[in-house]
């Protein structure tokens, strides 16, 4: 049984289709990425999911249950994108309001996420910063250890350091058997934590794809400084290379695949130093919305 199965989900608000025939499987213990830009559906699929918002047609299940069966409410985690948390409340009350929801609150749980964020639940939420108010978040969507996370942009509003032990925390609840669906405009985060992504475009589903796939079409930038200079560039028949450029001894050279190619042509000049660019996968899920065939 699939952690989330959706069937022909449809939304409209008036005249606009904000999600149109969905069908999706989240498997159970996976990271899924939702990804796609602003306005593209995502978190119209959140609310349905979440049953906030009902379809217009299709269905959805989540964990076994219809997604307005209580019975499930306890067993998510959520972190929306918009956190509105009534700002004369301290951490400590947003924790025991929630947690009495579910039955009580794991306090050996709850210290160790306090610390991990460096979050003073004295603290009126009122009285926090933007990335505060974020932490508090997090730490309520992943304190009852529940076995499916949705989490809409997350990281927004938190510094680098925290964003890594957020990313952290994730890993550790997949470990222990978590799902999570991780809806995000920020590829570099999706691709951090997912093994696969579904893309939206639109409110339609244009792929579901492994984010390892996603980097074998992504393209490498390789910049080569030789000991000679190679005179005219020699890569331009190496297969993989879609841009080479030459300037005494310094070669740029942009290769989709493996770059085994060029450095076995450019060795015999001595290979004095290299530099690379992350593999562009921002390149590769852009290409999914420039053309009405991408992923099809």
């Amino acid at each position: 049984m699939n952690a989330l199965e959706v069937r022909g989900l449809t939304k409209d608000f008036g005249s606009i289709r904000a999600l149109d025939g969905l069908d999706l499987d989240v498997e159970r213990g996976e990271v899924f990425g939702w990804l796609g830009p602003n306005g593209a559906g995502k978190t119209t699929t959140v609310r349905l999911l979440l049953d906030f918002i009902r379809p217009t047609a299709g269905t959805a299940t989540i964990l076994g249950c219809a997604t307005s069966d209580p019975r499930v409410r306890g067993r998510i985690g959520y972190l929306p994108g918009d956190l509105h948390l009534d700002p004369s409340y301290t951490g400590d009350e947003v924790f025991r309001f929630y947690g009495a929801l579910r039955g009580g609150v794991d306090l050996a749980r709850l210290d160790e996420l306090l610390e991990r964020f460096s979050l003073d639940p004295t603290r009126r939420i009122g009285e926090l910063s933007t990335g505060n108010r974020r932490k508090v978040g997090i730490v309520q969507a992943f304190v009852h250890r529940p076995d499916l996370l949705i989490l809409d942009e997350p990281t927004s509003g938190l510094d680098p350091l925290l964003q890594h032990e957020f990313n952290d925390v994730v890993r550790a609840s997949v470990a222990d058997g978590a799902t999570v669906f991780l809806s995000s405009h920020v590829l570099p985060e999706v691709e951090a934590l997912a093994t696969r992504v579904g893309i939206l475009r639109r409110g339609r589903l244009v792929a579901v794809v492994t984010v390892e796939s996603l980097r074998r079409q992504a393209r490498q930038r390789l910049s080569f400084v030789l000991e000679r200079p190679p005179g005219a560039s020699p890569l331009a028949s190496i297969p993989g290379v879609v841009d080479s450029r030459v300037a005494d001894v310094v070669v740029d050279v942009v290769v989709e695949g493996s770059a085994a190619g060029v450095v076995a042509t450019l060795a015999p000049f001595g290979i004095a130093r290299v530099t690379s660019r992350d593999d562009d996968l921002e390149d590769v899920f852009l290409g999914y919305y420039e053309t009405p065939e991408a992923g099809a």
